[in-house]
């Protein structure tokens, strides 16, 4: 890797640091660099035990936080941002679900442990020198999502690989590793001992990578889903194709939720949100995104439900979002407290009147406050 490009280049205090923790950059950094990507998270690996790691980091200057510190994992707040740090670990015992570690000084041991061949690239801070001890490097020029070992035995260490697999052939894979495909078929009834919210976590960063129409159709074909989430089938599959190509047309970014609404029955959106532990909003916006766009126009759906709502309703039902796409619906220019100094007493008519005025004025397509103040004079005399 060339050091001057690299997006730690101009951090002299994390290169500083990580040479303090005698470290290297791992993972996602180094894999999303060599691709070119954007760089969400930045994470060392050092061979140093975790009470030595807080001594250093606090000895350089900055925060040490152990948010992670029985699987050896530091947290060190620098001034441009947080960076995790994480004792060299091999697995102790594994249950699907948890791993028991232990902490090493040898770099290929802590490679092994780790999922995928792309995931296990490793790299000198100063110099850029890539440590890669499993093959990833020609896997990531392949595009191909490899797992580390045996797929069946990795996969029985942590169900939740079987997503991630699919998940990382969405967001970087070209052709399947055929291994690990027939491993995560074999073994998708594992995903039933994860949690839901772990699944719908991985399932909803899946729906929105570049290949997901492709793969979400290969999980359907091969049954990947049908233990947890049997509401996905293969007529979901092609909803979610015919959402992305309105999404790609219309320029409008995918978006995970409304990708798992085109998924599922609309009868299935309710159960299926619940079960996924979604948090209140999503599950909201979830069901709301299955009930249709209505019949008073794209704005007064955008008024009533909020443009992000609106989209989601307008792009599944198969109608154009150019009317609410950029528009920021206003505010009624009416308020209770004209509708009582034209004369209508306090109590439940002042609400009555000012939702038939709001309707009305949605009818007409939000005209300005003079009209408004027509409609208002014209529902006070009526009433």
């Amino acid at each position: 890797m060339n050091p001057a490009t690299v997006p730690w280049a101009d951090r002299d205090d994390l290169i500083a640091l990580a040479a303090t923790l005698e470290a290297r950059f791992v993972g996602g950094v180094v894999r999303d660099s060599l691709l070119g990507h954007a760089v969400a998270d930045i994470d060392l690996a050092t061979p140093l035990s975790p009470e030595t790691v807080i001594a250093r980091v606090r000895d350089s200057g900055f925060k040490p936080v152990p948010t992670g510190i029985a699987h050896g994992t530091i947290t060190a707040v620098l001034p441009d941002g947080p960076v995790e740090v994480t004792t060299l670990r091999r697995d102790v015992s594994t249950d699907g679900r948890h791993a028991v570690v232990a902490f090493t000084d040898d770099w290929r041991e802590d490679a092994a442990r780790r999922d995928f061949t792309m995931n296990a690239l490793y790299a000198d801070p100063r110099t850029g020198a890539l440590f890669d001890y499993f093959g990833g490097l020609d896997d990531l020029k392949a595009g191909r999502v490899r797992f580390i070992g045996d797929p069946l035995q990795r996969i029985a260490e942590d169900h939740l690989r079987i997503l991630r697999f699919f998940r990382f052939h969405a967001r970087f894979g070209q052709a399947i590793d055929e291994a690990g495909l027939a491993a995560c078929t074999a073994r998708a009834n594992d995903l039933m001992a994860l949690s839901r919210e772990r699944i719908a976590a991985e399932l909803l960063k899946l729906l929105v990578a570049a290949r997901a129409v492709p793969v979400v159709a290969l999980m359907v074909e091969r049954g990947i889903l049908r233990a947890v989430i049997p509401e996905i089938d293969a007529e979901g599959a092609e909803r979610l194709a015919v959402l992305a190509e309105r999404e790609q047309a219309a320029g409008v970014a995918p978006d995970a939720i409304r990708r798992l609404a085109a998924l599922l029955p609309p009868q299935a959106a309710e159960a299926v949100g619940a079960r996924l532990k979604l948090s209140n909003v999503d599950r909201k916006r979830l069901i709301a995104a299955t009930a249709g766009p209505g019949d008073e126009g794209p704005r007064a759906l955008a008024y009533r439900v909020g443009v992000p709502g609106a989209v989601d309703r307008l792009l599944l039902a198969g109608e154009s979002v150019d009317a609410v796409r950029d528009w920021s619906p206003p505010a009624l220019p009416l308020t209770g407290g004209a509708l009582v100094a034209r004369g209508i007493g306090k109590g439940p008519e002042v609400a009555r009147l000012l939702r038939q005025v709001e309707t009305r004025w949605i009818a007409e397509g939000f005209p300005d406050e003079t009209r408004v103040a027509e409609l208002a004079d014209a529902a006070v005399a009526q009433a």
